[in-house]
């Protein structure tokens, strides 16, 4: 095992052990089930603030930015600024309101505002989907780094965190998570901003006026192991050597590729020789130029999935369990709103730092766009900058120990949410026992899945997640919170509506028919059609069923809405479902 991948898992290591720390020392402080669930309400709004950023920059965010800029290029800027704008969205419609209803969960809210039970039960079971959902991209992530960094199979990777996601969740609470969050927020930040700031130097260094070759080539010889079928394109002859499918036909020696396009099926090996021009995917920009014009990409109808992307990430942050959960800890609705802001500037300037990184990617290491492991190029980018030594390994384990904290932090906010939800709404029994079989359940389904089922790059299985999300919980929260004629039916009617077609396209992308001419496109980016048809629906149905409307909608809207100065919200909010009798759990 090599110093670097030593240093790599010490860091992974030591991020679970300095989690584990904060979080033992966070549970120590709690006394009571409100400590657990909320943190009493009295987390202030920095400290909140760090907290969902560092769970809401997750797998995603962490290494499928620089992953997807290095492949897309203009197109992939898209992502960073729906995952921010998003924030905006949430800080404009839905956060205050949302604090002051008293809801502990999105059920909660649901059953607040339509005093509907069925309702609460289809918002329970749309929870657990979206949790699972965005779970899987946060351990296929963890297996890649993982394999990436060591010989270790991929599915330890996984497992690893899955255990210790789990064990993090039985043994603290919000108050202590909160604390593990804000310092894995901060690690993250660090773990990009230090190799970027080092990598970008020692470009401007070794590239007097920052020019780089038109064309990339391979600076060594260079053998690549092709997991998946990709058809490549090349401007120029190309001689290499092969074993596997290629163009339909079994080779193994040498090869010469004419200009044009050319396939190569899973499985195969190509070693190139150095010097070699790098054949890049059909659809990736060749060159410069291309890579900066939008809507280059292999897309049938780029226009179009650009748009229902934009939608579901601005939209769907507005629907996101986890994030909404910590809202519910805030004392007030200002404090809610600060919350917001300060989340809003730190999740914004952190997605710089991987825009960066995605532009040196480019440069250093676009084979990846061949073996179609973009999602590692943070990981090897280091290696390939700065060949070996140990600025290189040093570089390496503080992206991988970031790498990590970006799984856990993300992937422990989702299986508290997850759990959380099971014990109140499934198990409905409200013992310790209990809750640590609900969380359990909540990492033990995802983990089979990211073992199970097609790996696609991570920002695009979030971004299925996200459009779940805008499907089914952006149109319920906005309506709700905005408008006096929804109804339980008009409500169950929309989610319904919403949850089938996006989860569908979700569930055929990940079977893998994302790649399908013409129908991937709506497959993998469905928000443009299932979020306008669920908030379509909700009023239409609403409308038929306006005597079904809460008697008390008028006082309720008023509570939402007005400041707390007031003194038209309770003073004392409501308690979660079997909170009085719950022993907090672990």
């Amino acid at each position: 095992m090599s110093t670097g991948t030593v240093i790599s898992l010490l860091g992974m290591v030591a991020v679970v052990a300095g989690s584990a720390g904060i979080n033992f020392f966070g549970a120590a402080a709690a006394r009571s089930t409100s400590d657990f669930l909320v943190a009493s309400r009295t987390l202030g709004p920095a400290t909140n603030a760090a907290a969902i950023s560092g769970e809401y920059l997750s797998a995603a965010s962490f290494l499928g930015v620089a992953g997807l800029v290095m492949r897309d290029g203009a197109d992939a800027l898209w992502y960073p600024v729906g995952f921010t704008a998003g924030y905006l969205a949430l800080l404009l419609f839905v956060a205050a309101p949302l604090r002051r209803s008293g809801a502990y969960t999105v059920p909660d809210f649901a059953e607040l505002r339509l005093r509907s039970q069925p309702l609460r039960r289809v918002c329970t079971l749309v929870t657990i989907v979206l949790g699972w959902l965005f779970m899987l991209p946060q351990l296929q992530g963890a297996a890649l780094t993982v394999a990436t960094i060591s010989n270790l199979p991929s599915w330890s990777g996984a497992a690893a965190a899955s255990v210790v996601v789990l064990a993090t969740v039985l043994f603290g609470g919000l108050r202590s998570m909160t604390l593990v969050q804000a310092f894995q927020y901060f690690l993250k930040l660090a773990a990009l901003a230090v190799p970027t700031v080092v990598l970008a130097l020692h470009f401007a260094g070794t590239h007097p006026g920052l020019t780089r070759p038109t064309t990339s080539e391979f600076t060594a010889t260079t053998t690549l192991d092709i997991r998946a079928a990709v058809a490549l394109q090349i401007g120029a002859p190309v001689e290499f050597t092969a074993t596997g499918e290629l163009d339909g036909a079994q080779r193994a020696g040498a090869v010469r590729w004419e200009p044009g396009t050319h396939t190569v099926s899973a499985g195969s090996s190509l070693s190139f020789p150095a010097g070699t021009p790098i054949p890049l995917p059909v659809g990736v920009a060749p060159t410069d130029s291309g890579w900066l014009n939008p809507l280059s990409g292999s897309r049938q109808y780029p226009l179009v999935a650009t748009y229902s992307l934009i939608m579901a990430l601005v939209l769907g942050t507005m629907g996101l369990p986890s994030v909404l959960a910590r809202f519910y800890s805030n004392p007030d609705g200002h404090a809610t709103r600060r919350t917001a802001v300060i989340a809003l500037a730190l999740v914004g300037g952190f997605y710089l730092l991987p825009i960066a990184l995605g532009v040196l990617s480019r440069f250093y290491t676009p084979q990846l766009l061949l073996t179609g492991q973009s999602d590692a190029a943070v990981l090897l980018l280091p290696a390939a900058a700065l060949g070996s030594g140990w600025a290189m390994d040093l570089l390496t384990g503080l992206i991988t120990a970031g790498a990590w904290a970006a799984f856990l932090s993300a992937a422990t906010g989702l299986a508290v949410s997850v759990a959380g939800v099971i014990h109140t709404d499934v198990l409905r029994r409200g013992r310790a026992h209990d809750f640590r079989l609900a969380a359990l359940i909540a990492t033990a389904v995802p983990l089979g899945a990211a073992l199970l089922v097609t790996r696609l790059e991570l920002t695009e299985t979030v971004a299925l997640a996200f459009a779940v999300a805008a499907s089914t919980f952006c149109p319920l929260l906005v309506l709700g919170i905005w408008w006096r004629g929804l109804t339980a039916p008009g409500a169950i009617a929309g989610i319904l509506t919403g949850a089938a077609l996006s989860i569908t396209a979700a569930a055929a992308v990940l079977a893998g028919l994302g790649h399908t001419p013409g129908l991937g496109d709506v497959l993998s980016r469905p928000a443009i059609i299932s979020a306008p048809a669920a908030f379509l629906t909700m009023i239409v149905v609403s409308r038929l069923t306006a005597r079904r409307s809460p008697t008390d909608a008028e006082q309720l809207l008023l509570q939402l809405h007005a400041p707390e100065r007031l003194g038209l919200t309770p003073p004392h909010v409501p308690e979660a479902p079997d909170t009085a009798t719950r022993t907090p759990p672990g």
